[in-house]
């Protein structure tokens, strides 16, 4: 297993990954296979979306924060429930297809990790199989 050290700087934020995933696969080697992320976070996510306009990104943040307001009388006494439920409607695991060593995206895709109760020091699990 391969483990990423992802720092945030915001309480909400998500950071394009994906040359960090690209340079991951290639250090092991594989050329073709599957690559399993984990965030092993209940706070955080990680999703396959647009990179090629910021304003997707944004675009993302602001309806889940309509989605998922930050004060919405919700139970868990911390007050991030809002962080929990953004990490389970984004999920934490994402499968990347390895073609001639390369993670397989589409043209405008690109890996992000998702901080919904930064800023802290995150962590990404990625297990490389060879096919």
């Amino acid at each position: 297993m391969i483990t990423l050290d992802i720092p945030t700087r915001q309480r909400e934020e998500m950071l394009d990954i994906t040359d960090l995933v690209r340079d991951a696969i290639r250090r092991s080697g594989i050329r073709q296979g599957i690559a399993c992320l984990h965030v092993p976070h209940t706070t955080s996510a990680i999703t396959i979306n647009e990179n090629a306009d910021r304003d997707v990104v944004r675009d993302l943040l602001f309806g889940l924060q309509r989605l998922v307001p930050r004060d919405a009388g919700y139970h868990h006494a911390e007050g991030n429930s809002d962080a929990h439920l953004k990490s389970s409607l984004l999920g934490v695991d994402q499968t990347l297809l390895i073609e001639s060593g390369q993670p397989v995206l589409g043209t405008w895709q690109g890996i992000y990790f998702c901080e919904f109760d930064g800023p802290r020091r995150r962590k990404l699990h990625l297990r490389i199989i060879a096919a």
